[in-house]
């Protein structure tokens, strides 16, 4: 009974009227005192041998050819694997939840840091004036006053070449300001003096990147040459040639630490590469899309990133994994610009099908669709570093209010498209380049 086999030496229990082997039934007696089916009390002395003539042991019935046998480690396999299945699958669900919280995590640190930095600065008196206002429902909107232009700057890049192809403002500093333009020049220009600090030559087509390193006086651009340059402002030279890609560089990020650079190509690959020796770590394809890559944009963490595709797709990468992760359909028409908000939540996206697509990347999907005028083209999109507000460059400004995606700001006074867009420190001011060759400043 207790062994679920024919007993050697069958006893039975009077107190519950089983058979039992006796070798194991004394065992149990001896740790328990009591029949194993009734609890009753029972002793060895109250147990009875039963005789039988033939004490032969059979076989158990599973056991009795080869195919059962085989059967038998089938099954045993069979349950393994389904259990096996049923773990992973928690597994699965278990990183998910934790991935959620530790993305949730990630982005309230980033949000109090920011605005403990923003409090710190406004008791040193540093911030100069009070740009945002709350309000009664908890939301920080622009002031009524409307954007008026302060500064306008003409002479940055060439006037028989004209147009500024890119814009990025300097993180720690956004008086310094970092433009590109057809006329293959990288320009760096500071709004406090009024003056260029550098004029960066060696791209043998239009620049159509640019960044602005946080913490060193470096900044990058990309070019339809298919290179990507790094240059020293203050020693006025190229110092690195990163040749990642065959085609047109399409797009530029700087990733979190300040080491590493995203770029996109029409080649249809992304890559990742060192700034500092210029080498290429990486360099990735989507094999089954077979599509030119338009741009490219890190996540705040650095851990993932966004790229558009010539065919209307918004791609996700595990930049570890070197894989793609999620799919963001929807657009029809090249995707123009991505734009990922300050606090990782929220993604941008504009193409060439003049809308604006907003994504929740908590849920992976598009909760919110913005239908601009007919023939719009979207050029540029940036959040501000609260990631209260976005920014859009591209047939005229507009500018956002997120959380209520409410068109706060529209104005045009660009003579052609707007190609960049960026926010001041604390949205004081916001600066914008365009075809028409100029540079510039709106104060709130």
């Amino acid at each position: 009974m207790i062994s679920n086999e024919v007993p050697e030496h069958p006893c039975v229990s009077p107190v519950s009227n089983q058979v039992y082997e006796r070798r194991l039934i004394e065992k149990y007696i001896a740790e328990n005192g009591a029949d194993p089916i009734s609890g009753q009390p029972l002793s060895e002395e109250q147990l009875i041998d039963i005789k039988v003539s033939h004490p032969i042991r059979p076989k158990a019935p599973s056991a009795t050819s080869i195919p059962a046998i085989l059967k038998s480690l089938q099954d045993e396999w069979d349950a393994v694997m389904l259990h096996s299945f049923t773990l992973r699958q928690q597994l699965q669900t278990t990183r998910q939840e934790l991935s959620h919280a530790l993305y949730q995590h990630d982005a309230a640190c980033r949000v109090i840091a920011r605005l403990t930095k923003e409090v710190t600065a406004a008791r040193e008196g540093k911030s100069g004036r009070i740009v945002l206002s709350g309000c009664a429902d908890g939301t920080v909107p622009l002031l009524t006053c409307s954007l008026f232009c302060l500064q306008l700057w003409l002479g940055l890049h060439s006037a028989s070449i004209p147009g500024i192809l890119s814009l990025d403002l300097c993180p720690t500093d956004t008086n310094k300001v970092l433009t590109g333009g057809a006329d293959k020049n990288v320009v760096v220009f500071d709004r406090r003096e009024e003056q260029i600090v550098a004029t960066l030559k060696g791209h043998t087509k239009k620049v159509s990147s640019v960044i602005y390193h946080p913490a060193q006086s470096v900044v990058f651009s990309a070019s339809p040459d298919s290179t990507i340059r790094v240059w020293s402002v203050s020693g006025g030279n190229c110092v690195q040639v990163i040749r990642a890609h065959e085609a047109s560089v399409t797009g530029l990020s700087l990733h979190a630490t300040g080491d590493y650079l995203l770029s996109s190509s029409e080649d249809q690959y992304w890559a990742f590469s060192d700034i500092q020796t210029g080498r290429v770590l990486t360099k990735v394809t989507d094999e089954t899309a077979g599509c030119a890559l338009t741009c490219a944009q890190f996540h705040p963490d650095g851990l993932i990133f966004g790229t558009g595709t010539a065919d209307s797709q918004i791609k996700i990468w595990d930049l570890k994994e070197r894989t793609n992760v999620a799919n963001f359909p929807g657009h029809s028409g090249p995707v123009t610009s991505i734009a990922f908000s300050e606090n990782g939540y929220y993604l941008a996206t504009g193409a060439q099908d003049s809308s604006l697509k907003l994504w929740d990347l908590r849920k992976l999907k598009n909760f919110k669709t913005i239908t601009l005028d007919n023939n719009y083209e979207v050029k540029s999109l940036v959040f501000d570093q609260s990631g209260t507000y976005l920014a859009v460059g591209g047939s005229d400004i507009r500018v956002y209010i997120c959380k209520q995606w409410s068109e706060v700001l529209n104005f045009s006074d660009h003579s052609g498209l707007v190609t960049g867009v960026a926010f001041g420190e604390h949205a004081q001011f916001l600066a914008s380049s365009g075809m028409d060759r100029s540079l510039k400043f709106y104060s709130l």
